[in-house]
């Protein structure tokens, strides 16, 4: 409804610069449970002059337990049409254990037929739970293998889940963008990255406090193990990239003041520093059992959200 046509590029998200889709995401996670105008800035692959582009929101996302801030505008990243050949398999998953292969092809979903890999996504996603018949070519035979797929997310946001993956299909160079920095510039860009995040943090924690955003998205060490282990196989930076941003979450969270926590001791110390004499044993010792359930009670919220995911 903005006007924002398909093979354009977004290179600005309310006017910070972004230089793939990370970047669009990050700043479009930023306005979650918000209402008012978000500004695009866009161009065509040419290199024409950029267009400038105003989506209105409305409560936009608000209490959703797992958001999709770009599919939820209407919109679908560009990625090379994949064939349907399966080339990974999660050991949990329905595909595994309806028997298919490594090599099959998906030739058709309850008779659908499926030509490119996003056909499968985009017919399996609508499913979740069903029981769904697979038509599968393998070594020149074509196979019907029944199965019933899981499913992901709760409410409406629930997807259905094959347990399948492809092989990366090859980008065209006029797609690709190459961003680096200099030594210099790596430090300048280290510190706006972990300014950032540390406001997303805190924002994050008030709009949950206000029903913005659905404590749903608070994970535990289940849900950190789990992402761990995928950023850690789609390579080394990106791994660094989830530990850096593990370490800022709570290096924030440490420092909010909550007695027991770093920034509750600063608190104390700021209060004594204010009053000129330390306050009471009595009243710290109220303050750190206040603390204590606190963060025993957002431990354990984020640990039900970890089992709820399973």
């Amino acid at each position: 409804q903005a006007g924002l046509m398909p093979g354009q590029e977004i290179v600005a998200v309310n006017g910070e610069r972004t230089e793939g889709w990370a970047g669009v995401n990050l700043q479009l996670i930023r306005r979650l449970g918000e209402s008012g105008v978000l500004d695009l800035h866009v161009r065509d692959l040419q290199g024409s002059a950029e267009q400038h582009l105003q989506l209105q929101l409305s409560d936009w996302l608000k209490g959703v337990e797992e958001p999709d801030p770009i599919g939820s505008l209407g919109i679908r990243p560009w990625r090379p049409e994949i064939p349907p050949v399966i080339a990974q398999l999660d050991p949990e998953g329905p595909a595994q254990k309806a028997g298919i292969a490594l090599g099959d092809r998906l030739l058709s979903l309850d008779g659908q037929p499926l030509n490119e890999w996003q056909e499968v996504i985009d017919q399996v996603g609508r499913l979740p739970g069903k029981s769904v018949s697979l038509q599968v070519e393998r070594d020149g035979l074509q196979l019907e293998v029944p199965l019933t797929l899981a499913v992901r997310g709760e409410g409406d946001s629930q997807r259905g889940y094959l347990g399948a993956g492809v092989e990366a299909g090859e980008w065209p160079a006029e797609m690709l963008r190459d961003v680096s920095y200099g030594p210099l510039a790596a430090v300048g860009e280290g510190l706006e990255r972990t300014w950032t995040m540390s406001v997303l943090t805190l924002d994050s924690l008030r709009k949950m406090l206000f029903g913005e955003l659905s404590v749903k998205n608070l994970s535990g060490p289940i849900t950190i193990a789990k992402v761990a282990g995928a950023s850690a196989q789609s390579g080394f930076g990106d791994f660094l990239n989830f530990l850096a941003y593990l370490s800022i979450s709570l290096g924030v969270l440490n420092l909010l003041p909550i007695p027991v926590l770093d920034g509750g001791h600063l608190l104390f110390y700021l209060v004594e520093w204010v009053r000129g004499r330390p306050l009471s044993d009595r009243v710290q010792g109220w303050g750190v059992q206040i603390g204590i359930s606190l963060v025993v009670g957002v431990m354990l919220l984020a640990l039900v959200n970890d089992l709820g995911r399973l």
